[in-house]
């Protein structure tokens, strides 16, 4: 491997696994990435850079010279389960698994077709940025495989739990927003309307130009449940266009309304979880030293 791994992976590695966790990880990631080559029988084109938060990405070369992307990524992050959804969805609103069926290929190297990068919906005007997104995330609510091993959104956030009640014993004034969070949270798990298969982190910046499709969606973090769980995070996209507008409020309402009406979607569930996520994500950034980012997800929250 003659390159660095781009320095936004690293950083984040580190706060998320922690620093001699992702150390270990990127120590072993030459002989990831060589052997990754070798089984998926592909050339190095370069890396994309910035890049993700979780993963490597590769720009490749198949052996018929068509293009393709190598996604390395830690056991953490859950490539096998990136792995399964992009199987189940077989192209249809996501990217396509180029992986051939039951070839030997390393754990947490996944081939997949090549996009625009460069080009996610946040390059469009905010309406209509909305609507191409709807469109996109309505392909993926289908019902999941048998036999499947992705958790539920009762899982998943019940994990959330603990740090986010940890956040607020550090910051005795996150507590009103952290208890009202885990309040909606008890009343939204308490009877799911349904049990889809979810992208799990949909937003704009994950839905990305394509020539097979306009857009397509790409970095899952699968997992089943209702359909206003995978909305919530889309409702805070360009957090920081909407904090600095002085009707940044009221704009935020308005959208919870148009994207559960566009999408057939209970408002007040879409409400709870948008509120749920936003303190979960401000809470965990303020823990690992994003402060930014974490006061601009709470101010969004508040809001609610």
């Amino acid at each position: 491997m003659g390159f660095e791994p781009p320095q936004r992976l690293v950083r984040a590695l580190g706060e998320t696994y922690g620093d001699a966790a992702a150390a270990e990880w990127l120590g072993q990631l030459p002989a990831l990435t060589d052997e990754a080559l070798s089984a998926h029988a592909v050339s190095l084109d370069r890396v994309c850079a910035p890049g993700g938060r979780s993963s490597l990405v590769l720009l490749v070369r198949r052996a018929d010279g068509t293009p393709g992307v190598l996604k390395l990524a830690p056991s953490g992050a859950g490539p096998a389960l990136e792995r399964a959804a992009l199987t189940h969805w077989h192209g249809w609103g996501a990217v396509e698994l180029l992986d051939a069926p039951g070839a030997a290929v390393p754990e947490g190297a996944l081939l997949l077709e090549r996009l625009h990068h460069e080009v996610s919906l946040r390059s469009l005007p905010e309406a209509k940025a909305l609507l191409e997104a709807a469109g996109t995330v309505r392909r993926l609510w289908v019902e999941p495989p048998p036999g499947h091993a992705f958790e539920t959104v009762a899982e998943r956030t019940a994990r959330q739990v603990g740090p986010m009640r940890a956040a607020a014993a550090r910051e005795p004034a996150l507590e009103p927003l952290v208890s009202a969070a885990l309040a909606a949270r008890g009343d939204l798990v308490d009877e799911p309307p349904e049990l889809l298969l979810l992208h799990g982190n949909f937003r704009q910046s994950k839905v990305l130009s394509g020539e097979r499709a306009p857009w397509l969606a790409v970095g899952p973090e699968p997992l089943t449940g209702e359909r206003a769980y995978d909305l919530a995070r889309l409702v805070r996209d360009r957090v920081e266009d909407l904090i600095a507008s002085p009707g940044g409020a009221a704009t935020a309402r308005r959208r919870v309304k148009k994207l559960a009406e566009s999408l057939e979607v209970d408002q007040a569930r879409l409400r709870g979880w948008t509120l749920f996520r936003a303190v979960e994500s401000g809470t965990r950034a303020l823990t690992v030293g994003r402060r930014q980012d974490g006061e601009l997800s709470l101010e969004f929250a508040a809001w609610l």
